[in-house]
């Protein structure tokens, strides 16, 4: 029998695909020049294997904290496979963080060394953070790294003959320190073992069916653990293949290349996809062909072609809501987009919507062998299998943040109903009063206002002021047409003045809005008004704007332009 034939790491199902099918190809990268790359099991082993003989060379301590920094791609996987082929622990950095953030985190990991992959210093922080490395941190760089004065994936690969002799890990080993994006405060650096992944992959097995057949597309920050889970290990658990973005301007046809099978994204994206076909195919227009038996589905399938989501058997949404609208247009096309909830500190496995058993407006039944609760205070409490070892560093925070019987505070606020399903109703710590001494929670609001094809983001603020307003970023289409014309100001301030009178409606009074503000700049992760999963950073964006807040009420006006 094989010595990977348990599985019981990640590295362990690695090799087990490389031994027993060597030549099958296990993932897709697109170039710059427009070809692609494939890199076979048997080839990926090879690359690793190389560069783990380097990594163990330089004799590191074991367990010694490696950092990976770049936007995805096949090579950002091998060099973690390549972490933990050596005996070490992978920090992954997001790309779009800012040279604060990513200082304190190679400081506070005690990163020994920092890979470098795909980064330009336009879609990510590269310009910030290569000011802050420090001189004395050994550098590797990935293909299409932007170094080319230091060490090179190629020239080790090139140079080492593969490490034959490594020690597989312990399931109860250490495996990744993932810091959480820092919403609020000092990112935390959340420890996950190797046997934690594994687990989280057999649920995946459990929930979803996925199998060796399947092909997914990276594009989301494999930083974050839902793209870590979802796509790096699930791949390497089930041996499925995978397929890589290179950049936003190619992203529809990287996606009809994937032709993916499992489909995971963010709510942001969805909601691009839904605006894009509307566009093209107003919502009248679907109405009447969607009631044609035999157009019917025949425009269906054609949308869902043109979106490259045809072969999709299994669709999946987490890290904030879907307005229930898109949720449901999605699901009469033939998506049955089903919604999760997970956390970093879970290693994203909590709860799943199941495909027959949606609710809308809830995230499902709790995924196999975790447990839930809501405490007293409305706060969901969650016991699961990729529950973290605790927080790097930090043991006093571990403590706050686990109840004394094991269960994770998640901080989000949620009911659960009848058939054990679970609905998210905000954070904890979102709650915020008025000056009339009310309450009001932002999220179920900004859900309500989340429909207008010209807004991206929205944000519903006003602790200390007499009622609550919101603040509305426009997209970037709606941004460039109203700066040529092709979009009138008017308008638009018309139809949000519509829209503000509709939800106010469904609204209590105490939680009516006063007034809408279209903001000036762009909300990015670049800028740090959002997370690397598209949340908003309310603390930021109420440190920039509720300074106006007074004078904005002065105003007296429905819809202000800022």
């Amino acid at each position: 029998m094989s010595r990977y034939a348990s599985r019981s790491t990640l590295l362990h199902c690695f090799m087990l695909w490389a031994e027993t099918s060597p030549n099958t190809v296990y993932m897709t990268q697109p170039l710059a020049d427009g070809s692609t790359l494939e890199i076979t099991w048997g080839e990926a082993a090879n690359q690793v294997a190389r560069v783990a003989n380097h990594l163990k060379s330089l004799n590191f301590p074991a367990g010694s904290s490696i950092g990976l920094l770049g936007r995805n791609s096949a090579h950002w996987i091998l060099a973690d496979l390549s972490v933990w082929m050596a005996g070490y622990v992978s920090v992954p950095l997001y790309p779009t963080l800012n040279a604060e953030s990513a200082e304190y985190i190679l400081e506070h990991s005690e990163c020994k060394l920092l890979f470098l992959g795909k980064l330009d210093g336009k879609a990510d922080g590269w310009n910030e953070i290569k000011t802050i490395l420090p001189e004395n941190l050994p550098l590797i760089s990935l293909p299409m790294s932007p170094r080319s004065d230091v060490m090179q994936w190629t020239d080790l690969v090139a140079r080492y003959e593969p490490l034959t002799d490594f020690a597989l890990p312990e399931t109860t080993a250490m495996a990744t320190i993932v810091y959480t994006s820092g919403s609020t405060g000092r990112p935390k650096g959340v420890m996950h073992s190797f046997g934690t992944m594994c687990s989280v992959a057999a649920g995946l097995r459990d929930t979803y069916k996925i199998n060796r057949d399947d092909r997914m597309l990276s594009y989301l920050p494999l930083a974050h653990v839902a793209e870590r889970a979802v796509v790096e290990t699930a791949s390497l658990y089930f041996g499925f293949k995978v397929y890589f973005a290179d950049n936003l301007a190619t992203f529809q046809q990287d996606l009809q290349r994937a032709q993916p099978t499992v489909f995971f994204s963010v709510p942001r994206l969805w909601t691009k996809f839904y605006l894009a076909i509307n566009e093209k195919l107003p919502p009248a227009k679907q109405r009447i062909l969607f009631n044609i038996p035999i157009i019917s589905s025949i425009v269906k399938r054609k949308i869902l072609t043109q979106l490259g989501l045809d072969k999709v058997r299994l669709a999946i949404t987490a890290s904030a809501p879907l307005p229930p609208s898109i949720l449901q247009w999605y699901r009469n096309i033939g998506l049955d987009l089903l919604e999760v909830y997970g956390m970093t500190e879970n290693y994203g496995y909590s709860h799943g919507s199941r495909p027959g058993e949606v609710r809308v407006g809830y995230v499902g039944h709790v995924n196999p062998g975790v447990q839930h609760r809501i405490a007293d205070t409305g706060e969901v409490q969650v016991k699961s299998p990729g529950q973290m070892m605790g927080y790097y560093k930090a043991p006093d925070k571990t403590a706050e943040d686990l109840t004394s019987d094991g269960y994770l505070k998640t901080g989000d606020r949620g009911e659960i109903d009848e058939q054990g399903r679970l609905r998210i109703t905000g954070r904890v710590k979102e709650l915020f009063k008025t000056s009339k001494g009310k309450y009001v929670a932002p999220v179920p609001i900004e859900q309500k206002l989340n429909v207008h094809p010209k807004v991206e983001v929205i944000c519903v603020t006003g602790p200390t002021q007499p009622q609550p307003f919101a603040l509305f970023m426009l997209s970037l289409d709606a941004t460039a047409e109203l700066a040529d014309g092709r979009l009138d100001k008017q308008t638009l301030t018309d139809e949000f003045t519509a829209l503000l009178k509709n939800v106010n409606a469904t609204l209590e009074d105490h939680e009516q809005l006063d007034y809408v503000v279209v903001v000036k700049d762009q909300w990015t992760m670049e800028n740090g008004f959002l997370t690397p999963t598209m949340k908003i950073k309310r603390n930021v964006i109420e440190e920039r704007y509720l300074p106006n807040a007074d004078t904005w009420v002065g105003l007296r006006k429905t819809v202000i332009w800022e």
